[in-house]
């Protein structure tokens, strides 16, 4: 008797495998729920994981440069005083809007 060896796209691999590392799935309820064999989700959860460590490196070696930085700084700084504008406007119109309805 042979039996017959089932292929699965990637994108279910990696959709299985999130099930399990970021949904916080247990891998025996999904190897039950799907149908799939134990051994091979958790050859899948493991390769997504090994990605995930592979990925992290990659941003870590990726260091900014100190006018890269600057620049990022400066950006967020601006978006966060922008912030505090709108912010400071709202009130400002809510407390108009608020007296005019007493």
């Amino acid at each position: 008797m042979t039996k017959k060896m089932k292929s699965y796209s990637s994108e279910f691999k990696e959709y299985v495998a999130k099930m399990i590392v970021l949904d916080g799935h247990k891998m025996t309820d999904i190897c039950n729920k799907l149908n799939l064999p134990y051994g091979t989700v958790k050859r899948w959860v493991g390769s997504y994981r090994d990605k995930q460590k592979n990925a992290e490196k990659e941003e870590q070696n990726q260091l900014l440069t100190a006018s890269e930085y600057k620049e990022m700084y400066e950006k967020e700084r601006q978006e966060k005083l922008e912030a505090q504008e709108e912010a400071e406007i709202l009130k400002k119109a809510m407390h108009i809007f608020t007296q005019e309805i007493e």
